[in-house]
């Protein structure tokens, strides 16, 4: 079994605006970006999942004429905070998450657990079916980290330890019937 986690390319959108789950196009730098990470990619026999989000729906069309769209694939939600700067944030509310964003939710948004579970609700039900063809799954670096964390067993606290570009591959494979996370950020 093969799964490669791909990370949307480039959103359209300025730097310091947070945003999780606004549905972000993606900059002009998408076919260079795309380019780049096809070689990381199976081309045949494939199946395609996707966040419904625009930016990583447009990568899975790119790779399946018919992906499927599952929300549980979505960024982590911001809530209230969506599309605003950061320094536009209450400080005081801003910390608090920064302290406990495992935990806490921004006002009407997700923490990192709520994420982590619908992640892998979904995660649990993918490797539950026959799985014969390689997996390819557009999604969202918060999506592919929890999936990592939980594989590698690092506890959420840690899961912005390591870097994750826009449309970059991780590969997951099966070896003796164990899940190894072969390369990240490819």
């Amino acid at each position: 079994m093969e799964i490669y986690l791909v990370r949307h390319t480039t959103p359209k959108i300025e730097k310091g605006i947070c945003y999780g789950q606004a549905d972000l196009e993606v900059t002009s730098s998408f076919r260079s970006e795309f380019e780049r990470l096809q070689p990381h990619l199976p081309t045949s026999g494939i199946v395609v999942y996707s966040s419904p989000l625009q930016r990583c729906h447009k990568l899975a069309s790119q790779l399946s004429v018919a992906p499927s769209l599952d929300d549980r694939l979505k960024e982590m939600s911001f809530g209230e905070w969506e599309l605003k700067s950061w320094s536009e944030i209450p400080r005081v509310a801003l910390n608090e998450w920064m302290e406990d964003f495992v935990d806490q939710r921004p006002p009407g948004g997700e923490s990192f657990q709520d994420l982590k579970d619908r992640v892998l609700d979904f995660w649990k039900e993918l490797l539950a079916g026959p799985v014969e063809a390689p997996l390819i799954l557009a999604t969202h670096g918060g999506v592919i980290r929890v999936i990592v964390c939980h594989l590698l067993q690092v506890p959420l606290t840690n899961v912005f330890n390591f870097h994750l570009d826009y449309g970059s591959v991780t590969k997951i494979a099966s070896h003796s019937k164990t899940l190894r996370v072969e390369y990240i950020n490819r």
